[in-house]
């Protein structure tokens, strides 16, 4: 079984993306155009047996790394012995499932050192491509909504005006990574107006229509979804303020 070094394990987003995407071809090869081969070798009465994607996109079934802790993270144990016991199609689509879970693993243990900026570009990276379970399964991967940009539409609730009459947005949302950088400068100052926790991206923002303060999304009870059927948000502040005499 090929096994990478420390010293040779990928270090850069890119490098880890090409380790996945040649680990990720193997493993689709074995349950899609080698599938028959595939079956035939994890033979429920024989030990535990993992399937292995290699970086030069071939495949491996066989038994786990004898070394502990491996070199790295190991994949799905057994899958040999619910063979018989499950549907055909069912049995490989469980092993693909496994086999993204042990992908991603791999990829994220390989880019430990990354910074934030840098994994988030690797998921990003890696979530354009179909997972295995989609390919084994013939599931056609969801296209995400057209963000405001795309579609030319002002998203309602979760978007301000500046002076200069320019929206701005800070809705939790998958971007390239320099729109990342250019998000978190612009809105690093940006302070929920109730629990007064700094702005993060990675979190689910609502500003209000009338005071034009900003908001967590789970500190004022509105969620992503509901947002979009609110055509004009306050604040309970600015609700307390209008319901007295």
């Amino acid at each position: 079984m090929e096994m990478a070094s420390i010293s040779s394990s990928p270090r850069t987003v890119e490098e880890i993306f090409r380790d996945y995407s040649g680990r990720r071809a193997g493993i689709v090869r074995a349950l899609t155009y080698d599938v028959d081969e595939f079956y035939g070798i994890c033979d429920p009465e024989k030990e535990n047996l993992c399937l292995y994607g290699h970086p030069n996109e071939s495949w491996e079934v066989t038994l786990p790394a004898e070394e502990v802790p491996p070199e790295l993270p190991e994949p799905a144990l057994g899958i040999n012995f619910a063979r018989d016991g499950m549907n055909r199609k069912d049995w490989l689509s469980l092993v693909a499932v496994h086999s993204d879970c042990w992908l991603l693993s791999v990829a994220f243990y390989l880019g430990a050192r990354l910074n934030r900026n840098e994994r988030k570009r690797l998921f990003s990276m890696i979530n354009e491509m179909p997972t295995v379970f989609e390919v084994v399964s013939e599931r056609k991967p969801i296209k995400d909504k057209p963000t405001a940009a795309e579609s030319g539409s002002k998203p309602k609730a979760s978007t301000k005006r500046s002076s200069d009459g320019q929206v701005k947005s800070i809705q939790n949302q998958k971007v390239a990574e320099e729109s990342y950088e250019d998000e978190e400068d612009e809105h690093g100052d940006t302070q929920c107006g109730s629990c007064g926790g700094n702005y993060n991206a990675d979190e689910f923002w609502i500003g209000c229509d009338i005071c034009e303060r900003w908001y967590h999304g789970k500190c004022v009870k509105i969620t992503p979804a509901k947002a979009e059927s609110i055509k004009q948000y306050k604040c309970p502040s600015c609700t307390m303020k209008r319901a007295r005499p």
